[in-house]
């Protein structure tokens, strides 16, 4: 009876703010990526691509419910469509944080089962779930009995020397019968004690034909593809084996490759915005988060990659690195470092 008393006052705090059920797909998504994806560099991203589905940072379900739910889980509808990453291995736990994360208007929960991180796997979840399936299947059943929106897992193909193609498909089928329909796979296998998080996506090797068997096992499922992705080309492939693909650090590090995003993988007939143009379209939102006292390098971060490979990228990135951390920066910050650059002249009307 308290477990259901805390989801219907998570659900009084939030149902004000639950938009209507927001249309999306699969096909490409933005990883969740801690430090990274916050909600400024979604807003920003959101520009360059309407169908891309978003993935907030990891929230563990511990932080929601006892710490600030609200600025956890602050986004604004121009973000959408948004899914929200929880961390956790309490079922109980969970379906409170994911009935929270409902009626704050996501379109989804996804539970992370991928992370590697010594910190993660000191509060037993991450990655290290791959060695308990049912209880990822009990924490994902105790989901979806709290919510009405689709609840996801993101995983690895493997962990340690738990890594065969057959301690794979039993966790699939375990956490399946949970009532998962969409599993993230990042095609790598998680090294858990010797390699830094960083190591873990880099040095375990990428085994995509392990996700394609996958796929052909268990043909109900819907499968997302995670993991080596850097162009649209060949993660545009990905699609003739599975159902989805998942781009990471390439999304954040060159954030203008989502400006092809609707028209290679939603068929959308549309000219894609200029990066000087998305740049435009961002300085309201800039100047608002300004006037809210928010130090414009913990926006202008986020664009560091905007001009990757350009002619004056580097001196648009050297520009924002070297003056927009000063408290007295402001959007000038922003037309000075792309006045820097060699594309068309920069307006705010763009």
């Amino acid at each position: 009876m308290r477990e259901n008393n805390e989801i219907a006052s998570s659900r009084s705090q939030y149902s004000a703010a639950k938009e209507p059920r927001q249309d999306f797909q699969h096909r490409f998504c933005v990883a969740p990526m801690m430090d990274w994806t916050d909600r400024h560099d979604r807003r920003f991203l959101r520009l360059l691509s309407k169908r891309a589905l978003l993935y907030t940072e990891m929230v563990t379900s511990a932080a929601l419910i006892h710490g600030d739910s609200k600025a956890l889980l602050e986004h604004s509808k121009e973000e959408y469509p948004l899914a929200l990453q929880l961390g956790g291995s309490d079922p109980k736990q969970l379906a409170v944080a994911s009935r929270m994360g409902a009626d704050a208007g996501f379109c989804e929960i996804n539970l992370n089962i991928g992370c590697p991180s010594e910190r993660v796997q000191n509060g037993a979840f991450g990655a290290c779930l791959m060695a308990e399936p049912e209880l990822v299947a009990e924490c994902v059943s105790a989901m979806r009995a709290a919510v009405d929106i689709p609840v996801t897992v993101k995983c690895r193909i493997g962990i340690d020397d738990q890594d065969s193609e057959e301690a794979l498909h039993q966790f699939v089928e375990t956490v399946k019968a949970g009532g998962c329909e969409l599993f993230i796979i990042h095609a790598r296998k998680a090294i858990l004690k010797g390699l830094s998080p960083k190591q873990n996506r880099e040095i375990p090797p990428l085994d995509y034909p392990r996700v394609y068997r996958l796929k052909k096992e268990f043909p109900s499922l819907k499968i997302v593809i995670n993991g080596g992705l850097t162009d649209l080309p060949s993660a545009l492939q990905q699609l003739q084996h599975v159902d989805g693909v998942m781009l990471g650090r390439e999304a954040y590090q060159n954030p203008y490759i989502l400006s092809g995003v609707d028209s290679a993988f939603y068929g959308e007939n549309l000219t894609p915005v200029s990066r000087q143009q998305a740049l435009a379209l961002y300085l309201p939102y800039v100047e608002s988060e300004l006037a809210k006292g928010t130090p414009l390098q913990h926006i202008s971060r986020h664009l560091l990659g905007l001009f990757k490979g350009e002619r004056g990228g580097k001196q648009f990135r050297r520009h924002l690195s070297e003056n927009a951390y000063k408290a007295s920066a402001g959007i000038e910050i922003l037309t000075q470092a792309c006045a820097l650059t060699d594309t068309a002249p920069f307006t705010e009307e763009a």
